[in-house]
């Protein structure tokens, strides 16, 4: 067998956490000179795509608009409330059935179908949480790949009480964020979690929308073999897993499931910049940055402002904070606060040696790359995976977790930062799994892995 080149197409949801680790592979696999490569998204993500071409050419194919209904990003603030309240399992309810819609994914599929049809693939790259993806791939018999950017239990561990499982059966359940070592009430918890996902599936919402569902797989002419809590992960050639497994719980890691650690481009992203200077000449400073969801009030952000107040003179503070939720900043700043609506390259500001801690929404990426550059955490988790990355950083020694996460409480949160920035056990820690990451391999060991694929190979 040879290694000559076949066409390679990638598919992914418009999240910037699914998104950006696949953009990386490509530019990857671009850089390297491999021919055929294609990627097919929602239009938002043409640029990024466009950007990534650093060596052979990536054919972009448009997916079209984002469907509102179904991006977190677009998401109106009743949803966005239900998404995030309180209660765990019921944000986690409101997710399925903010996303459970079966119509929704139709044209997305035929325009799939549209591009997989011109590209003839011998490969694909999908994200994890692309639906309709691994449908077309299995449905196709086109081989494929799965981008996964959660820590390993997450997609093998089962949702419901009944059934198959990766994972021990007292493993804490995906989105419940509750430790491996539990007390009786939350053994109880992770049990009650479970049987209440499971009767999700009897309520008569979701019979009623199960009924469209088949319907619409009916209409598609999707393989039924595609339905099933662990089809995705059955199906693929392999799970490339962007964390490492020291970053999550121990269980045992089926064969299918490549850990490779962050997917991080070559560095700097923005070299040159002013945000650069500013913090080479800074000596201790606190990053934070929420991700593209997080909303938040105008409490909230005063209650930040404060937090950096109480800072000056011992530490700087970088905030990046999307402009529409600036209008809610004081006029009196402190002097060691600086806010940013954006930043060029939120590696670029990870690698920097004078960013001591990462305050974050705790999501797949950030938690990664924050271990990637042995920056130890505090957590703000407030919907679905973030709650189980903060519960595992706090308990492997890497973070620590606001106690009122919603409140966004001045006295919560410096505490937890002055704890980390004055604890070197947590960069300390931060540092050995940074140090395993980079052993994992990253975008280099993906696209090898990748490229081995038999699919790939030809007489």
């Amino acid at each position: 067998m040879s290694s000559t080149p076949r066409p390679i197409l990638f598919v992914s949801l418009p999240e910037a956490g699914l998104l950006n680790p696949m953009l990386v592979l490509v530019e990857e696999l671009s850089r390297r000179g491999v021919t055929d490569l294609w990627f097919v998204a929602d239009e938002k993500a043409r640029a990024g795509v466009e950007a990534a071409q650093v060596g052979s050419p990536i054919q972009f194919s448009s997916l079209g608009d984002v469907t509102p209904e179904m991006s977190s990003v677009t998401w109106d603030d009743e949803t966005y409330r239900r998404v995030t309240q309180r209660s765990r399992f019921k944000a986690h309810r409101a997710v399925i059935e903010q996303t459970h819609r079966p119509e929704q994914r139709v044209p997305k599929y035929r325009a799939l179908e549209e591009a997989v049809e011109e590209a003839q693939p011998a490969l694909m790259v999908i994200d994890c949480m692309c639906q309709f993806g691994h449908e077309l791939a299995i449905t196709k018999k086109i081989p494929f790949v799965l981008s996964d950017t959660f820590v390993p239990s997450y997609i093998l561990t089962s949702a419901v009480p009944i059934g198959k499982s990766y994972t021990p059966a007292n493993f804490p359940v995906p989105n419940s964020g509750l430790p491996l070592e539990m007390n009786v009430r939350q053994r109880l918890a992770n049990r009650l979690f479970k049987w209440r996902t499971l009767s999700l599936a009897f309520s008569s919402m979701m019979k009623e929308r199960n009924a469209r569902d088949a319907r619409v797989r009916a209409e598609l002419g999707i393989d039924p073999s595609t339905y099933g809590q662990f089809t995705r992960v059955e199906f693929a050639e392999l799970v490339l897993c962007y964390a490492i497994p020291e970053m999550d719980y121990p269980f045992e890691i089926p064969g299918m499931l490549h850990n490779v650690g962050a997917m991080i481009p070559p560095l700097p992203q923005a070299p040159g910049e002013e945000l650069g200077r500013w913090l080479d000449e800074r000596q201790s400073v606190v990053y934070a940055g929420f991700g593209t969801i997080t909303r938040l009030t105008g409490e909230q952000v005063r209650s930040f402002v404060e937090v950096a107040r109480r800072l000056e003179g011992q530490h700087d503070v970088l905030w990046k904070l999307p402009q529409d939720q600036q209008r809610w900043l004081p006029e009196d700043l402190p002097g060691n606060l600086r806010i940013e609506s954006w930043v060029p390259s939120q590696l670029d500001v990870l690698a920097h040696t004078n960013v001591k801690v990462f305050f974050t929404h705790g999501g797949g990426n950030a938690y990664t790359e924050g271990i990637h550059f042995g920056t130890p955490m505090v957590m703000r988790p407030l919907w679905v995976d973030c709650y189980d990355q903060a519960v595992r950083g706090q308990d492997i020694g890497v973070s620590l977790t606001l106690d009122k996460p919603h409140a966004m409480d001045p006295d919560d949160v410096l505490d937890k930062l002055t704890r980390v920035l004055g604890d070197p056990s947590f960069r300390q820690r931060a540092e050995h799994l940074a140090e395993l990451q980079r052993v994992a391999g990253g975008r280099t060991a993906a696209a090898d892995l990748v490229l081995g694929l038999p699919a790939l190979a030809v007489e």
